[in-house]
């Protein structure tokens, strides 16, 4: 690692960044609306974007600078389990495809901006869609945390901000810098500046991965001296060599599953699925975004390329910056690094706007201020992005990064857990709403608890895999605990419509979940659905 700052390296990634600030500021005047206070414009571009916007949007959305940094480094630390990020991302796609449609077109027909909105429309409990929002918003945090974490690593290879001995507020004043930056131009363009700017995030990453795909293994021998060089030092390690132990194949498959239920789950993905003009630019997106994968594939092997490259760190998230810091000329490693640099600014925008949303919409709105206009929604939202943004900091700055790395793993538990609602909720409405407020609440606590009570590579608590109960195998510890929310949920929903408890008011209706944009409204005013009965959607 350099000693010094790599100044051809930072002077690159400086170019880059003013370039994608600018952007920012300009988003607000790209096809702004006569009246943007609202949180259709501000925190949903409009409802306005089509394919190719929205493909950016999602893949920056979801392919961040904690993807960039992260994944490779599993593959660095344990070898071949690290990949299990690859097939989620397959699975996810089909998944997806049956799903997502369905929501956009209910959340055009009623204006939801969140997925607690439309949980409190379908089953007409403001205690469920809390519950819905709290989730998401504590699931997020930590995830804006570490796109913080993913830029501070890329300074740190540079070597802007000094050494450990250095003032912290010498250390840590490029990422302030970044996070003002960032914080000022969502605040003032809103989802419009993340849509822009994803443009710039997605060319430099996939001219990145390109590059490094065949540039270093060139100068590396090939890819027969990478994997030889990998498979030693795993088999020397103990680890049997680059596969998982046949013991680790519970908990690769599980992993991949669980993840895959999870990432739409994700308030930002459902932020930049809502911002699209149509239903079928969803259905087109789930057939387009696969491209994703492959190079996320592509990206992982960067991490065989660090161990072959002889590449030492103590923080494996600095792993691939310093690969490519050591591999490549100075002037590619500014673009690989403003590459992951503004790779963590697109999705720290989305997820704050998604974050500020669910506050604004299902906490501030339906709890503190029923009677709140469009602009006050607007003006709440954009100052709670501004103090999410701010908290994430506190945790990067207060914190060790191992700790934000754990918190991340516990909100990706957390929000699997609100998987029956909502899509339940879409193709049915047989699940009752305390049924499914019980579930949520029994896979929040045994999550939580297991997670804790289980110790990570780095720390005494929140691991993500364990034993699973009744089974003897190791496995995620999310998937376990969404396994026991259904169950509850079933069978709470059994007891409650034998009793004939009360339903709630559903507002939705059969053909709001296939509508497209032009078509007519329908008539929202609905009766209660008949207990018992599904929705048969």
């Amino acid at each position: 690692m350099n000693d010094g700052v790599n100044g051809i390296a930072l002077a690159v990634f400086i170019f880059f960044f003013v370039a994608v600030t600018v952007m920012g500021f300009l988003a607000a005047r790209w096809r702004a609306a006569e009246n943007a206070n609202n949180l259709d414009e501000w925190g949903l571009g409009g409802r306005s974007f089509g394919t190719w916007i929205t493909w950016f949007l999602l893949g920056g959305d979801l392919y961040t600078a904690y993807t960039f940094v992260a994944v490779p480094a599993a593959i660095y630390a344990t070898g071949a389990a690290g990949f299990f990020a690859v097939p989620y991302t397959i699975l996810v796609y089909p998944l997806i495809f049956t799903f997502l449609p369905r929501l956009w077109s209910v959340s055009h027909k009623h204006g939801y901006v969140t997925t607690s909105d439309f949980v409190r429309g379908r089953f007409g409990s403001k205690g469920l869609s809390l519950a819905v929002a709290i989730t998401g918003i504590l699931a997020t945090m930590p995830y804006i945390a570490l796109q913080l974490v993913g830029i501070q690593a890329v300074l740190d290879v540079m070597g802007v901000g000094g050494g450990e001995n250095t003032n912290w507020f010498i250390k840590d004043l490029p990422l302030l810098i970044a996070f003002g930056v960032l914080a000022a131009y969502t605040y003032s363009s809103g989802l419009r500046a993340p849509a822009l700017i994803a443009f710039v995030k997605d060319t430099l990453i996939y001219i990145v991965i390109a590059v490094a795909i065949i540039y270093i293994p060139i100068k590396l021998g090939g890819f027969d001296d990478i994997f030889s060089a990998a498979n030693d030092k795993f088999t020397k390690a103990g680890a049997g060599g680059l596969a998982p132990a046949a013991e680790g194949q519970w908990a690769y498959g599980t992993l991949a599953l669980g993840s895959a239920l999870a990432l739409f789950m994700y308030p930002h993905s459902i932020t930049a699925t809502l911002s699209s003009r149509s239903r079928e630019v969803i259905r087109r997106n789930t057939t387009i975004l696969p491209l994703y994968s492959l190079m996320l594939g592509l990206l992982a092997l960067l991490g065989f390329m660090a161990i072959a490259a002889g590449v030492t760190v103590e923080n494996g998230q600095l792993a691939i910056p310093q690969l490519f810091e050591d591999m490549f000329p100075d002037w590619f490693t500014g673009v690989a690094f403003a590459a992951i640099g503004i790779g963590a600014l697109v999705p720290a925008a989305i997820m704050s706007i998604a974050a500020a949303n669910l506050f604004t919409r299902n906490i501030y709105k339906d709890f503190l201020r029923p009677n709140a206009t469009a602009e006050e929604e607007t003006k709440v939202s954009k100052l709670v992005s501004l103090l999410v943004k701010v908290g994430a900091l506190i945790f990067v700055l207060g914190m060790d990064k191992t700790v934000a790395i754990n918190f991340q793993l516990l909100g990706g538990i957390w929000i699997l857990q609100t998987f029956p609602a909502l899509v339940g909720g879409l193709f049915t409405r047989w699940f009752h709403r305390w049924a499914l407020l019980a579930g949520w609440a029994v896979g929040m606590v045994y999550g939580t608890w297991k997670a804790y009570d289980t110790p990570s590579g780095t720390q005494k608590h929140f691991g993500n895999t364990a034993d699973v109960p009744g089974i003897g195998e190791i496995g995620y510890i999310g998937l376990t605990a969404f396994v026991l929310n259904v169950v509850v949920t079933v069978v709470l929903t059994l007891i409650l419509r034998a009793v004939k408890a009360p339903d709630g008011v559903d507002e939705t209706s059969s053909a709001d979940y296939k509508a497209d944009a032009g078509d007519p409204g329908v008539q929202t005013d609905l009766p209660p659905a008949t207990a018992g009965a599904p929705g048969g959607h």
